[in-house]
């Protein structure tokens, strides 16, 4: 306190003087001496400059603080959760079972040229995410409607065996379907690639990409179906299936 008082007034013996006088009073005596000299008055004017500097400082940091309290939940005493963001989902593949082809039925009447539902893909990987959609056995449910570009890639590794890759030509197709309220799915999109491999090959490497806008209701999911499971399955990168809403 003394070194703020030098600060604004050095070197005033008066008013240390004043101080002294001040101490030494005993209490419950007469302050009217004190008033009327004129050092004691001096300092009296400092000592209430400075507390109306301290009150404003004290002011100042109680706003802020109320300020930071209201931001925080009252109750919990946690920043309140923010509000979930856009929709989008990036999914990767995952080793599928031609054991589970049967399963396919649960997806519904497919087309016969993509006829295997992949029911197995990745949603929390470093390659992957999920945001506001929901996954669920090779389903994707949309939680917001509005338009969504939908997009997969399959990279397809379609292995050959000799003399019969000469007169076999695979046909490599992949499709993007839309389960709604009605009973079957409705085919949104589908990329068809028919290769032709040397015969010397131990295998075939293809990749179809294919990507749409759709506009979709909440409760709508969407699958992707192929027609063979020859795929590459080491690649994270490779083969993928996502959907993202456009504000449109």
């Amino acid at each position: 306190f003394l070194f703020q008082l030098k600060a604004q007034a050095p070197g005033s013996a008066e008013e240390l003087r004043c101080l002294q006088v001040i101490n030494q009073q005993q209490e419950g005596s007469s302050l009217e001496e004190l008033i009327s000299n004129q050092s004691c008055l001096k300092l009296a004017n400092t000592i209430k400059a400075y507390v109306a500097t301290v009150t404003e400082n004290i002011i100042r940091r109680s706003a802020v603080k109320e300020a930071r309290r209201s931001y925080f939940n009252s109750s919990e005493g946690q920043v309140p959760p923010k509000t979930a963001g856009k929709p989008s989902a990036h999914l990767t593949l995952r080793p599928q079972s031609l054991a589970q082809d049967g399963n396919s039925k649960r997806f519904g009447n497919l087309s016969q040229s993509c006829r295997h539902a992949i029911a197995r893909w990745e949603d929390s990987t470093i390659h992957s995410h999920l945001q506001n959609i929901t996954y669920r056995d090779g389903r994707l449910r949309v939680n917001q409607g509005g338009k969504y570009y939908v997009y997969s890639q399959i990279y397809f590794r379609y292995p050959s065996d000799g003399a019969s890759a000469r007169v076999s030509v695979p046909q490599l197709v992949q499709c993007i379907n839309w389960k709604t309220s009605y009973s079957q799915p409705i085919l949104l999109l589908k990329g068809v690639g028919t290769k032709c491999w040397a015969p010397e090959a131990d295998y075939g490497l293809h990749a179809l990409y294919q990507g749409g806008l759709f506009e979709l209701k909440a409760g709508d999911e969407l699958f992707v179906s192929v027609s063979s499971l020859a795929i590459d399955y080491n690649d994270a990168a490779a083969s993928y299936f996502g959907a993202f809403r456009l504000d449109l």
